[in-house]
């Protein structure tokens, strides 16, 4: 199978690197050039009309967004690995639940609290009382999280999984945006044991500027 990832460094795409270096999966990487344009050139929007990373081609067809690009990779990868639970299992269900939650529900957030207060965003859209809202919701969803990790060290259980490494990523990524992790004590610990994987070290920090 012919896979071909289209990345930026730490981007939307940083994730599905980390994936790919935990399967320890064979796959080019075509780093792209945000700053320049390159996801906006022709060619590549005939791979993904949205004109952002990650797209993973296989096989000669793209797919894009993150979420569903690291749910195939578990599915064709993850389970012969230990990495990603068998299909028709208990276990399946609570990692797709899971990691749709991280990218749908907490990841909404992100994106109201980026356009609410980041200096990257346009400053007419910047609104604090949003933002404390914002910050709000993430105690709660995050208390969520933490009474899930309090009962067992990773999501699915005591192996860890993509499913860790989805959510994990997600939640890293927030605490970049400004979120705090303070009063979630089982969701610190559950992230420092994923940020000290060699494929966090690998990904992650390589691609910090």
């Amino acid at each position: 199978m012919s896979l071909t990832l289209y990345a930026a460094p730490m981007s939307s795409a940083t994730p599905v690197v980390c994936a790919l270096a935990e399967l320890d999966i064979p796959c080019e990487i075509v780093m792209l050039d945000l700053q320049a344009g390159d996801q906006k050139k022709p060619d590549y929007l005939a791979l993904n009309p949205n004109g952002v990373v990650p797209t993973l081609v296989v096989d000669g067809t793209p797919m894009f967004e993150a979420v569903a690009i690291m749910q195939w990779l578990g599915d064709r990868y993850g389970v012969d690995r230990g990495l990603w639970p068998a299909a028709d299992t208990p276990e399946r269900l609570t990692a797709l639940s899971w990691t749709t939650w991280a990218y749908v529900t907490y990841g909404t957030m992100i994106n109201i609290l980026n356009y609410a207060q980041s200096p990257h965003a346009d400053p007419a859209l910047h609104h604090p009382p949003l933002a404390k809202h914002a910050q709000g919701e993430f105690d709660k969803l995050l208390s969520r999280l933490d009474a899930r990790v309090s009962e067992r060290p990773y999501l699915l259980g005591d192996a860890y999984s993509l499913a860790d490494m989805i959510v994990a990523s997600v939640v890293t990524y927030s605490t970049y945006c400004g979120v705090s992790l303070e009063g979630h004590p089982h969701v610190v610990a559950w992230a420092e044991r994923f940020q000290a994987r060699p494929a966090y070290r690998k990904t992650w920090e390589a691609a910090a500027p």
